[in-house]
Order: C-alpha cells, then structure tokens, then sequence
C-alpha cells in the first residue's frame, strides 16, 4: 500500500470515528446545554385513564424524553370529563416540572363547548409541540350496498333517513361529522353511544350507517375485511391504511380535520424551560423506533416548535368556531 493510500485510509477511519462520537454525544449534549431545568422528575399529565389512546401516546415518549433530558417523566393519569379534568388541572399548575398531553379540543375550542371549564387555553397554556396526529376513518356499515364515491352520493340523497354513530356531544368526532355535514349538504341523524367500541358494534350492526372512527380501533376490523373505510380526513391516512383515500379525493374537495394531541404547559413555565422540552421533544419524535411505536398505535409522529402549534390551534379554533357558534349549545362528556 502506497504512502498516499495509507494516509487516505487513516484520514477515513478518522472521519467515521468522528461521525460515530458526534451521535453517541447527540443526547448528553442536550442534557448539558439543560443543566438548569430540570432538576427533577417531570409530571405528564394525562386525562384518560391507562389503555386509553393517550395513555399510549404518554407512555410511548415518557422513557425517550427522559433519557434525553436526564430527568425521569412520570405518567399521570387523571380520566375524568372527557379529559378536562387534567387540562384544567395544568392550567392552573403553578409547578414549572408539570405537564399535560392535552387533546386538540382541550387546547382549542373547550370554553364553548364547557363555559365552566375553569381556565382559557389561550391565557393560561403555553404550547410546547404536537406529539401526535391522526386523520378519521369514515366508515360505512357492512350492511350498505354502497361502497366509495357512489356511497356519498347515497348519504345526500337518504337526507335525514340515515343516521351516524358517536360517542357522545361535543367530542372530536361528533365535531367532525358535523364540519362534514356542513361541507357536503348531509342531513345524517346523530346517535350518541357510550364510547367509540359501542359505535363500532352499531355499524356492524347496521343501527347506524356511518361515523368516523381513530385508526387504531378501526386498523384490525379493515385488515380482516369486516369493516368498509371510506376514506380518512386528512393526509397520512395512506400511511396507516394502504389504499384507503383521503375524502378530498372522492370529491369532498378541501375538508380536512386532524385528531391530534399535544404537549402544553402551565403559564409559570419559564420561555427557556418551554424551549427546551420542545426540543427534546422534536429530538425523540424523530426517532425511528417512536415513530414506528406510534404507528402501531394509529398515530402519526408529530412535530414542529410551539410556534408552529400555535398556529395549528388558530386554525382549528377558525375550522370549529362558526360551527359552535351556529349550533345550540353543545357540552363535553361529565
């Protein structure tokens, strides 16, 4: 081997050590750069108790969040309200180690659909980042001839002879079927249910002709055929479900609704703290064996600083609003 080879080859061998080191001290340089905060263990709040899609979610980021900030971040479970038990009790945390992975509704729209909320999202949460989105599923009952576009054409044409499956006023999906409702002319009569399981067992049934459903709970009865799936809310429905189209393509040109979760802090969290977790956050979201965790679970990874989440709540807030204030009141689960 020639001097020039040699010197070539050491030059190589320097440069993946190199590499090698700068990502084994990704994660410690973080902690160092956040020696001040935290000096303890981190509360994750959440409003739905353990088995629950967000208990999932929860426990999916505690450990890799922990790892990276050198605190341990201990799940919390607090169901009650549809969630706002938890939400309120973040808002009015005064403990800058406290936390809520709080649903889309509790950072959003909350004050009208429960003007005894106890707190404002916009004056009393501070945004840290999206840890999670997904798109509904419209799902048709097996007992419907109808499949795809020529299905949605039937819907407008039943008027108010067909009927659609909840779990109850006020949540995200009764929310969105009535955004969908209002984008496509429907008249579709509501049934309220116990919880999203007993919904399902209404369309297998043929009690209710359609709803929209999370991914995770629709995944295993679509795999095995038992379950049609119209098509998903909003982008990344293709991810989950190979083949399944967003409802934009079959027609329903710009309706797009996200059921998401989000990470938020109280107001007594200082800027840097906010900071700081949101990158530790964006860090384990980008982590191949979060992202695939999540997907199992019907989730897509989420993403963004708070900036950025604060502009998605705008956004929806300007989606739900005219329609909160149009309709007679609607209040959450108690």
């Amino acid at each position: 081997m020639s001097t020039a080879t040699a010197r070539a080859d050491a030059r190589r061998r320097l440069l993946r050590c190199l590499a090698a080191g700068t990502a084994a001290l990704a994660v410690p340089t973080l902690r160092a750069e956040n020696h001040d905060w935290p000096q303890r263990p981190l509360r994750l709040v959440v409003g739905f108790p353990g088995g629950s899609s967000a208990d999932d979610i929860a426990r999916t980021l505690a450990d890799p969040l922990a790892a990276v900030l050198g605190q341990p971040v201990v799940v919390e479970n607090r169901p009650g309200s549809g969630g706002l038990l938890a939400a309120r009790q973040v808002a009015q945390a005064d403990d800058d180690h406290l936390l809520g992975l709080l649903l889309n509704l509790h950072l959003t729209v909350a004050p009208w659909l429960h003007p005894e909320v106890g707190y404002d999202p916009a004056r009393d949460l501070q945004p840290v980042g999206a840890a999670a989105s997904t798109p509904l599923l419209l799902c048709a009952s097996p007992e419907l001839p109808q499949r795809g576009v020529e299905l949605l054409r039937t819907v407008r044409l039943a008027g108010s002879a067909w009927r659609y499956g909840s779990p109850g006023v006020g949540t995200p999906f009764h929310l969105a079927m009535e955004l969908l409702k209002t984008r496509a002319g429907w008249a579709t009569e509501h049934l309220a249910y116990p919880g999203n399981p007993q919904v399902v067992n209404a369309l297998l049934a043929g009690d209710v002709q359609l709803a929209l459903l999370p991914p995770a709970l629709v995944l295993p009865l679509w795999r095995q055929g038992k379950l049609p799936v119209l098509g998903g809310t909003a982008p990344g429905v293709e991810v989950l479900l190979p083949g399944v189209p967003e409802l934009d393509e079959l027609g329903l040109r710009g309706f797009v609704y996200d059921h998401w979760y989000a990470l938020a802090a109280p107001r007594v969290w200082s800027p840097v703290a906010v900071s700081r977790l949101g990158r530790a956050l964006r860090h384990v979201l980008r982590q191949p064996v979060v992202q695939a965790t999540l997907r199992r679970q019907g989730w897509l990874p989420g993403g963004g600083d708070a900036a950025a989440l604060a502009r998605r709540i705008a956004a929806q807030v300007q989606q739900l609003r005219p329609l909160l204030e149009r309709q007679p009141p609607w209040r959450m689960p108690t």
